[in-house]
């Protein structure tokens, strides 16, 4: 509790510690860049570091960049560093125009100056951040929030900052209207007192933030709340009663100064990787390739290719592009095989998949073992089309038949080369609501860390062949 208390006292002097090390790593990186290059520190270097330095000291703070960072991601800080250091360099920009003195620097040190010193600035905020979550993660340096509303909104935030110990938060409790302690449903939290109450309680204790998780039709003790509570030391907070949403795979955006919530997100960092990895993909996997088009027009001299209907982002159809796998004519021979086969016909039903399909060519039947056959899809992922890690690529008749509620939540992303389905049980996975939940999961839980674990699970997959026909 002593290091708490520490910290809080010393809160400002370690803002003005973070402060000064910022205008110090300015200075120190010119010079570095001076020793690197093996050029003479002269009197130009001195008058510049002099000015650039007292610039930082006072143009920094301007852009809030000592505020606190808890919870906020790190682009945001990384912008906000950029935009500071841009004006700095934009007035010494000026200032040697005006005054004509460029020609006295290197113009090489001073670009590499201009353009590296903010990661160096960044890379500095990193080091503090990891330092004071080790320390927020043991219990120091803890700030105490309150939250209003004990529904399923105050519960879901309550969730999310218990599960981000480095944030530093601790939640002294709720304030609700309908609830008591006995509530089951607070699993353990605890009720302060009736939402009236809250002022007094927060001139009696040490509260740093007030989270309004209240439904926005309680627009009445929301104003009340804003009125009464934010000159009583607390930064307040509303949430927006949009988690409901998140279910649906919705993003908050803006246009102008409208904010919106946008069904069809669109993934910045997973388009990027894909284009990236589907291109390196299609390259070390070329010969290969051209092998796979030449045994199978040799076995039949049917097409090499074999695109078949499925469903991207919007509910979209495309041609989903593999190397021809079965016997020329199959759809007409599953028409015969479902109308003469009744237990075929019942698996094609629960599964649309027949585990002995006689339609596959012998050549065919060893690229599905592999999963050789979907190297095409990789040209699906180049144009748009699909990516490399997603739900299932899936026809029409599925997504009515089975998917249901789930269908737009589906047509919310697009599909993928592979996912969870693949690197589970793949083809024998029997129940059909069951390949529905793992699509679901995934879209809902999608993350560039898991899109590489599964990558790599399905590598590992596709070594053994497991549960592919």
């Amino acid at each position: 509790m002593s290091l708490v208390i520490n910290l809080r006292e010393k809160s400002t002097y370690l803002v003005r510690v973070l402060h000064a090390l910022d205008c110090v790593a300015v200075v120190s990186f010119l010079w570095l860049l001076m020793k690197c290059y093996g050029l003479a520190w002269e009197d130009c270097y001195t008058y510049l570091s002099v000015v650039s330095c007292i610039m930082s000291l006072f143009i920094f703070p301007s852009f809030q960049l000592y505020r606190s960072w808890r919870g906020h991601g790190l682009q945001n800080e990384f912008i906000l560093i950029f935009k500071a250091w841009g004006t700095v360099v934009g007035l010494l920009l000026f200032f040697s125009f005006v005054l004509k003195v460029s020609y006295y620097f290197s113009r090489f040190v001073i670009l590499h100056w201009f353009v590296l010193t903010p990661v160096i600035i960044f890379c500095l905020h990193m080091l503090v951040r990891m330092l004071l979550r080790v320390l927020r993660s043991m219990g120091g340096d803890a700030r105490n929030a309150v939250i209003i509303g004990a529904g399923e909104l105050g519960m879901r935030v309550a969730e999310h900052i218990e599960n981000t110990p480095w944030a530093g938060i601790r939640i002294a409790g709720f304030f609700d209207d309908r609830k008591e302690n006995t509530d089951p449903s607070l699993q353990g939290r605890t009720i302060l007192g009736k939402i009236h109450e809250l002022p007094d309680y927060l001139r009696k204790n040490l509260i740093d933030y007030v989270y309004i998780a209240l439904p926005m039709r309680a627009e009445e003790k929301i104003f009340s709340i804003l009125t009464h509570c934010r000159t009583l030391g607390a930064e307040v907070y509303l949430v927006p009663d949009l988690y409901l949403f998140s279910l649906f795979n919705a993003q908050l955006q803006s246009l102008g100064d409208l904010l919106l919530l946008n069904f069809n997100p669109y993934n910045t960092w997973k388009r990027s990787f894909d284009i990236v990895f589907s291109l390196a993909a299609l390259l070390l996997t070329l010969p290969i390739g051209l092998l796979i088009a030449l045994v199978v027009k040799l076995e039949d001299g049917g097409p090499v290719f074999y695109g078949h209907p499925r469903i991207t982002s919007t509910g979209k159809v495309f041609k989903c592009l593999k190397f021809r796998t079965m016997h020329i004519h199959a759809d007409r021979k599953l028409t015969e095989i479902l109308r003469n086969d009744p237990d075929a016909r019942a698996e094609w039903e629960r599964t649309f998949k027949l585990k002995n399909d006689p339609r596959i060519t012998r050549v065919g039947r060893f690229l599905r073992s592999t999963s050789l056959d979907e190297l095409p899809q990789f040209i699906n992922v180049l144009k748009g089309e699909m990516s490399v890690v997603g739900a299932r690529p899936i026809v029409y008749e599925e997504l009515d038949n089975y998917y249901k509620e789930n269908a737009g939540l589906y047509c919310s992303t697009k599909p993928g080369m592979t996912g969870p389905w693949q690197v589970g049980k793949r083809s024998e996975t029997a129940d059909y609501s069951e390949r529905v939940q793992l699509d679901r999961w995934y879209v809902l839980n999608s993350s560039f860390w898991l899109d590489l674990k599964i990558i790599f699970k399905t590598l590992r997959t596709m070594i053994s062949g497991r549960g592919a026909y």
